[in-house]
């Protein structure tokens, strides 16, 4: 088993969850069941999956995990890409939580070979 409080990418994860629901909570009042709700939810998957997977006892699993970790963050990154398109949010909101959203895509990714190796 690993530790996950020892992992970068979910320490990341954790910071990003925080800036997430800074920006939903500005989203309008109609979309707190919609939007809102899916962002928070698929922030909140990315460093609970790291976790969980730290838990499972071979590399195979945890990379399933980490594999979910990541699809999450594809699709936290869509909504962000969807309030921008819907002008929810103004474009200098968005960069850099995208740029935060694709480092942690790229960590995750690589973390996912080196356990494969």
């Amino acid at each position: 088993m690993r530790n996950f409080r020892e992992l970068e990418i979910w320490k990341e994860a954790r910071f990003l969850v925080k800036d997430i629901y800074t920006i939903s909570k500005s989203l309008p009042k109609s979309e707190r069941f919609g939007l809102v709700s899916q962002i928070n939810r698929c922030a909140i998957s990315i460093p609970a999956n790291i976790a969980e997977g730290c838990g499972k006892y071979s590399n195979k699993d945890f990379s399933r995990f980490l594999q979910i970790s990541l699809g999450s963050a594809y699709e936290l990154e869509t909504h962000i890409i969807l309030c921008l398109d819907l002008n929810f949010v103004p474009k200098e909101a968005t960069i850099p939580i995208i740029d935060k959203i694709h480092r942690l895509q790229k960590r995750i990714s690589s973390l996912i070979k080196y356990n494969k190796s």
